[in-house]
């Protein structure tokens, strides 16, 4: 890409677009569960993008990345469904019609509300590093799983285990997402719709991810991965660096989790598990740290690899006349590639030019 002119890049950039374009139209022809998994996969790089400020940029392993999505989603089931208004009298009463959230007020809520979380998160975690950070991290998650699953008594705040539903499909003025819609000859179901917007967000992502990674701050968080006590003699100041680096990344989560919210309808606790920290975590670390197209591949793998695979272990189930459980096998399968992939790869499969340069030659 840095070999390429302005002109060379416009082309490919255009010819990108282009193919994104119309990639789920093309999907579609094998059926909307293809537009479903790309649409879940743009959300997936979303938060990738959001957790890569954090481990990649700053240094700081977040294993509890999955509270931040959790928050956005609740935030968002609460405002664009009838549980508050079913559950308290006095909100009825103010919004007889039901609670109804434009996205202009969606996303900047959840942007806030995920980034005070992050920031709650990182004030008591700056004197650690490592793996105690990931310790107290990785307890945040599961306070902020455990909370959701035990709010419903006495007062029925997130419905408990059985999770909140018949929450409002996305809709953008006139273009409501749950209904199909006609354009130029072109059907655009409401998967398609939500393929487009998750791509906008990306992009919008990516640009924000650029720019943080190419100013002053974004070059103090990657000042205190590589060695924070130098950074820190150096004049820099680390504890609000620390906490820049939570709130912005918790500010990704937050939004994918409304927008995820939005897309699947439904929430309940049983989405923002343990495993789905590891996996956004994993996506990060494969991809390549730091680095914003290693970053987007990863996301994009590991939230396509188990949907391939799951077209393997089914008729391997089927070899062993059904001795082998498919879910367990498929989840073996992934380990497997994960596995062969850090051997083979072990910076991640698009690392940052920044690291691993061959050392310079002594001059004779």
């Amino acid at each position: 890409m840095q070999d390429l002119t302005k002109p060379q890049k416009l082309i490919l950039f255009l010819v990108a677009g282009a193919l994104l374009l119309a990639l789920p139209h093309f999907a579609a022809q094998f059926g909307q569960s293809w537009v479903r998994i790309m649409a879940a996969a743009l959300l997936y790089v979303m938060l990738a993008l959001g957790l890569n400020i954090v481990v990649g940029y700053a240094g700081l392993l977040d294993l509890g990345y999955v509270a931040f999505y959790a928050t956005g989603a609740y935030m968002f089931a609460l405002l664009a469904s009838p549980h508050l208004t079913d559950n308290f009298e006095w909100i009825k009463a103010a919004f007889p019609n039901g609670l109804h959230t434009p996205i202009w007020l969606v996303i900047p809520l959840a942007a806030l509300t995920a980034g005070l979380a992050g920031v709650i998160l990182g004030a008591p975690t700056l004197k650690l590093r490592g793996d105690y950070l990931a310790i107290v991290t990785l307890g945040f998650g599961e306070i902020i799983r455990v909370f959701m699953n035990n709010l419903e008594y006495p007062i029925n705040i997130t419905n408990g285990p059985r999770g909140i539903g018949q929450i409002d499909a996305m809709s953008i003025g006139p273009l409501d997402f749950g209904v199909k819609h006609e354009w130029l000859g072109l059907e655009f179901t409401g998967l398609t719709l939500y393929y487009y917007l998750f791509l906008t967000l990306v992009i919008f992502s990516v640009i924000i991810c650029t720019r943080l990674a190419d100013s002053r701050i974004g070059r103090a968080w990657m000042a205190i991965r590589e060695d924070e006590i130098a950074a820190k003699a150096m004049g820099l100041n680390t504890r609000n660096l620390k906490l820049l680096a939570f709130g912005m990344g918790a500010t990704f989560g937050g939004v994918s989790g409304a927008m995820f919210a939005a897309f699947q309808q439904f929430v309940s606790p049983e989405s923002f598990t343990l495993m789905e920290s590891v996996m956004i975590v994993a996506m990060v670390v494969l991809g390549g740290l730091g680095h914003i197209p290693g970053v987007i591949l990863g996301a994009l793998l590991l939230a396509a690899l188990p949907e391939v695979l799951r077209q393997v272990a089914g008729p391997l189930q089927q070899l062993t006349d059904g001795r082998l459980d498919a879910a367990i096998l498929r989840q073996l399968l992934i380990a497997l590639a994960m596995i062969v992939i850090m051997l083979l790869r072990p910076r991640g499969l698009w690392p940052s030019p920044e690291h691993g340069k061959a050392a310079p030659h002594a001059v004779k």
